[in-house]
């Protein structure tokens, strides 16, 4: 079997040369400045590295000096560039069915993004997440991600669809006007999750399908797809670990759960990939807390709950013995850092 690692789709970047383009750029120079070659967008089903996916966002973003990117980008999507995906996503018959079934197949579009649906009474929570990527900025991956989830519900519920909140845990824009535009209202930012509040009325509007024999056939394509694309026990459990942080559950006990194995088999599987489970926890822990302190402005205590942490002693000495300094002074580093780089 094939072990896909972290890769995604290039069709992530369909409309992308034209936008640099529009933008009065070269898009071929910011993909050779970040190691992708052209050659490798003209397949929409080639994998590319994720991580070159996020830099060259964020290296077009800030080199023409326009903030809402994603979003532009975003707007030049349509539901085809799913692949065989958009094909079933079409034929279920409500638009919560039709998420439900992109969540199942998300691994085939990108290995790094995870979305969570949650029920909140009369409201749904649709939660979208990145694996960590050291080093790396997530501020436009992440509006790319939410933006294309929001354009994915217009297609599957209608034109004039808006939902209730988008979220961001990112820092707010200079200019909020283009965001407001996009979404139809204006989203919130320095929030505690990345994603969309919808009603669960505007989730359940039933469908018409009108091709379920192609639908079958792309059914089968995916099944066979994730059947024969190889996730080891290590990237699962950085998957849930992900998942789990925010609410104070991740203990090596409820990620065993969620694999369907006991504590004791979990941990023999990570030692026969070289890992031990706290060190996952630890690292992905460690690049959540530099994601938080250098691209939002949450209070120490919010990060130290994203983190998993019940209290904000427990983080601020886990993060002294992990950075080798306070969070106060690590944070104001990062900012004299972001300055001179701008």
């Amino acid at each position: 079997m094939q072990h896909v690692g972290q890769l995604i789709r290039s069709a992530s970047l369909n409309g992308y040369v034209e936008l640099v383009q529009s933008l009065g750029r070269d898009p071929y120079v910011f993909l050779r400045d970040v190691g992708l070659s052209a050659r490798l967008l003209e397949n929409p089903e080639t994998l590319i590295p994720s991580h070159l996916v996020r830099e060259v966002l964020e290296v077009s973003a800030r080199a023409t000096g326009v903030e809402d990117f994603a979003l532009r980008l975003a707007a030049r999507r349509t539901f085809s560039n799913l692949g065989p995906i958009s094909l079933v996503l079409k034929e279920e018959p409500t638009p919560r069915k039709a998420l439900d079934t992109l969540s199942r197949y998300l691994k085939l579009l990108s290995a790094t993004l995870i979305t969570r649906i949650e029920d909140a009474g009369q409201a749904v929570i649709i939660r979208e997440e990145l694996l960590p990527s050291p080093g790396l900025a997530t501020r436009q991956a992440m509006e790319l991600a939410v933006a294309v989830k929001f354009r994915i519900l217009r297609e599957l519920i209608g034109p004039q669809w808006r939902p209730q909140q988008v979220c961001f845990t990112h820092r707010h824009p200079v200019d909020i006007a283009p965001y407001r535009a996009f979404f139809g209202i204006a989203p919130m930012f320095n929030q505690s999750f990345n994603g969309l509040v919808c009603t669960a009325a505007d989730l359940q509007m039933p469908r018409t399908p009108d091709n379920p024999g192609a639908a079958r056939f792309a059914r089968d394509y995916l099944e066979a797809a994730l059947r024969y694309r190889e996730e080891g026990v290590r990237e699962s459990c950085r998957d849930l670990i992900l998942a789990l942080l925010p609410g104070g559950r991740c203990t090596a006990e409820q990620v065993a759960r969620h694999l369907r194995v006991d504590r004791r088999t979990l941990h023999r599987y990570l030692s026969a990939e070289g890992v031990t489970f706290s060190a996952v926890l630890n690292q992905v822990r460690c690049e959540l807390a530099v994601r938080h302190l250098q691209e939002s402005d949450l209070p120490v205590g919010e990060v130290a709950g994203l983190l998993g942490f019940s209290a904000h002693s427990s983080f601020s000495h886990w993060f002294r013995a992990a950075f080798g300094c306070s969070v106060s002074h690590w944070r104001k580093q990062a900012a004299c850092q972001n300055a001179l780089a701008g």
